[in-house]
């Protein structure tokens, strides 16, 4: 049955279905109506997607800024080369091969000035190189007829685009000379290909590589004259900044693991747990390091670095640090285990522990304050021995946990230790199963090899200040540390270790 009914809007169509209930009718809407719909949701979330797409890049800025101003910087070195195509005068010295500073420009300038170097003189002589080689090549093909000229072409072609590719394969040559090689073959191939063709071959190698030394020699002075960005710079930051977040990982980890976090905020937690993954940041940045190192090797001196900076200690500490780094990721497996350790036994290593930490973090920072100071620090042996006592103190505690493992004992035995328990019921041993045990003695020797590790960090940091000739440090930070360790009114070692934070902050 079908009824209708009048409504403000108009009619209202109500079916009456077969178990009395009523259905209103909704009318369809025609195609235009569903088509612009459509469309406004897609023109919709196109601009939902140009905002967050705007919005991450702005964040993207404000975060570097030296990102926003290398574009600023290729867009004045494009803008200055291009007037050899603008300008008559400038046009007529380069003619139409002034599009190859162009593409020079684009090419090879890079973010740092290490990158930009680095290209700009691969491919120079790259370019160099494989230009005079085309040259006689085709002088030697073009004196044996016609016959053999095109033979002795291709086969030279042939013979060395085989030679530059596998030479990119070796690993010293991949590592600086790679861009070079690849610049060689291209630039070897259209001068002899195009020089069958064209009668003054010299004049148009000649020309282009005049063009390509004005696109590299702009980019030089843009890149190195306007807001520098050194790839030695980075890379002693980036070291710098992994070290801080190892120490922060180490002490924040252990401290977390031994005090109550009941009554901390959520936000506190997120922001501690953050903290306490910043050695992931170091897993991951080894091919960032290697990149930083190569392009720093070409770099002139600048700032506190030489000419010859050894680039490659940095490395080094790199690779100590992912090394230790590797045994904090195990630590914390460790203390996210499902086998939880007994709080008794927690509680006798948690000071010990704690302790070790703190002067393993400590030695850390020391190490930030050397590599970021570049000086030479008269305190760091003082710091290593507190860790190394503490690492002794932490095995001799480890040695006075009980366990369950004994011997097999007789009813005997048995009827008398309980004997002896009803006589003198204070001496009766706090039994502790081995399993609750095996967490904490786990935790115990990774944090004895994160020292270990920690003392091969020290070494590298050490021969890298030998080598860069790091200034010497005043030695009243050296006096008041060993004034604190002889003090006869310290009470006990944990005010020791206070005054030694306090004499690190004032100084």
């Amino acid at each position: 049955m079908v009824n209708n009914k009048g409504s403000a809007s108009g009619l209202e169509w109500r079916v009456k279905m077969s178990d009395g209930s009523m259905e209103v009718l909704v009318p369809e809407t025609s195609f235009l109506q569903r088509a612009g719909l459509r469309w406004g949701s897609v023109l919709l979330r196109l601009l939902f997607s140009f905002q967050n797409f705007f919005k991450k890049a702005w964040e993207l800025g404000v975060d570097d800024p030296r990102k926003f101003i290398h574009c600023l910087k290729v867009g004045l070195a494009l803008s200055v080369v291009s007037l050899f195509y603008y300008m008559r005068p400038l046009y007529d010295g380069v003619g139409g091969n002034a599009m190859w500073a162009v593409m020079t420009v684009v090419v090879v300038f890079e973010f740092t000035v290490g990158s930009t170097l680095y290209k700009c003189i691969n491919r120079i002589v790259g370019t160099s190189l494989a230009g005079v080689l085309a040259i006689g090549v085709h002088w030697v093909a073009s004196k044996s007829g016609e016959k053999f000229e095109p033979v002795i072409l291709g086969a030279s072609v042939f013979l060395l685009a085989i030679s530059a590719t596998f030479s990119r394969f070796i690993p010293t040559i991949k590592a600086r000379f790679d861009y070079g090689a690849m610049i060689f073959i291209l630039t070897f191939s259209l001068v002899s290909v195009s020089g069958y063709r064209v009668d003054k071959l010299f004049d148009l190698a000649q020309q282009r590589l005049s063009t390509i030394a004005i696109g590299t020699a702009l980019c030089l002075l843009v890149s190195m004259l306007i807001w520098p960005v050194w790839a030695g710079k980075d890379l002693h930051d980036l070291i710098i900044r992994n070290m801080e977040k190892l120490a922060d990982s180490i002490d924040g980890g252990i401290a977390e693991y031994f005090t109550d976090n009941s009554n901390t905020d959520d936000q506190d937690k997120k922001d501690s747990r953050q903290k306490l993954q910043g050695y992931k940041c170091i897993l991951n940045s080894k091919a960032t390091e290697d990149s930083l190192a190569n392009f720093a090797r070409w770099e002139p001196a600048h700032g506190n670095f030489g000419f010859r900076h050894p680039w490659t200690r940095y490395l080094k500490i790199g690779a100590m640090m992912r090394n230790c780094a590797y045994c904090v990721e195990a630590l914390g497996c460790c203390m996210n285990s499902d086998i939880k350790a007994n709080e008794c036994t927690k509680k006798h290593l948690s000071e010990v522990c704690m302790k070790l930490s703190s002067h393993s973090s400590m030695v850390l920072k020391e190490l930030v304050v050397v590599t970021k100071s570049m000086t030479k620090s008269t305190v760091i042996d003082f710091l290593v021995g507190q860790m190394n006592s503490t690492v002794e103190d932490l095995q001799t505690t480890i040695k006075s946990l009980p366990t369950q493992y004994s011997p097999p004992s007789t009813g005997l035995e048995a009827h008398d230790e309980d004997k002896e328990k009803k006589d003198n019921p204070i001496i009766s041993p706090i039994i502790v199963p081995f399993v609750d045990v095996i967490p904490l003695v786990t935790l115990s020797s990774l944090l004895i090899e994160i020292t270990i590790r920690i003392e091969k960090i020290v070494e590298a940091v050490d021969e890298l200040s030998t080598m860069a000739d790091f200034r010497a440090e005043n030695e009243k930070k050296k006096n008041q540390l060993k004034q604190n360790q002889t003090n006869p009114d310290n009470e006990n070692e944990k005010q020791s270790d206070q005054e030694t934070m306090k004499t690190l902050q004032m100084v």
